[in-house]
């Protein structure tokens, strides 16, 4: 089962094992593509003294924290990533067993600053449009970005990632797994594996 923003469900991610799949991003892959995304993120944003880092549970959370650790040594301060709960603002509620509600925490106020979300798979970009709508609920940012590990395409709705890991083209019967150690206390990895059929 795959949700409809392109993350594996639990039954996804126990068919990804099941049928093996093939590592596309190590752990080395993934500590690099981070530090190009917060030079990116950097490099466009002038200021950091404006930028509020949120990630989108669940392993949004710890890359938004990995990406605001490696700007802190870029900038030599403190710079905190908060989470951004979406799951009131799912469209997909109905369809599926009941979500438990995710943290919300936003280091500081997010009006007139630019908000960069982070998320670890970007496919149909349902998820991304719940968390505009949950922003919303919170302020009125000067501008919204996206940050994401994989973009694997299949949109449906109008939404770019501003900074991407790594475009991974896939079908639509296979399931792309990011595995982060502070979720799956494994190492960092992505793998791919093909549908059943």
């Amino acid at each position: 089962m795959v949700v409809p923003d392109g993350t594996p469900g639990p039954d996804a991610r126990d068919d990804a094992t099941a049928a093996g799949g093939r590592t596309v991003l190590d752990e080395t892959d993934i500590s690099r593509a981070l530090t190009r995304i917060t030079h990116e993120i950097l490099e466009r944003n002038r200021d950091a003294d404006d930028l509020v880092i949120l990630g989108i549970p669940t392993r949004g959370v710890p890359l938004a924290r990995r990406i605001a650790a490696r700007m802190s040594e870029v900038e030599d301060r403190r710079i905190t990533a908060g989470a951004l709960d979406i799951t009131m603002y799912r469209d997909d509620l109905h369809s599926g067993p009941v979500r438990p509600l995710e943290h919300t925490e936003i280091p500081g106020d997010i009006d007139g600053r630019t908000v960069v979300l982070v998320d670890d798979v970007l496919m149909s970009g349902r998820t991304i449009r719940a968390a505009l709508d949950a922003l919303a609920d919170l302020g009125r940012p000067t501008a919204v970005q996206l940050a994401v590990l994989v973009d694997r395409g299949h949109r449906e709705l109008p939404i770019r990632a501003d900074f991407v890991g790594k475009n991974l083209p896939t079908s639509l019967v296979e399931k792309v797994r990011v595995r982060l150690s502070e979720v799956d206390d494994q190492a960092d990895s992505v793998s791919i594996a093909g549908g059943v059929g």
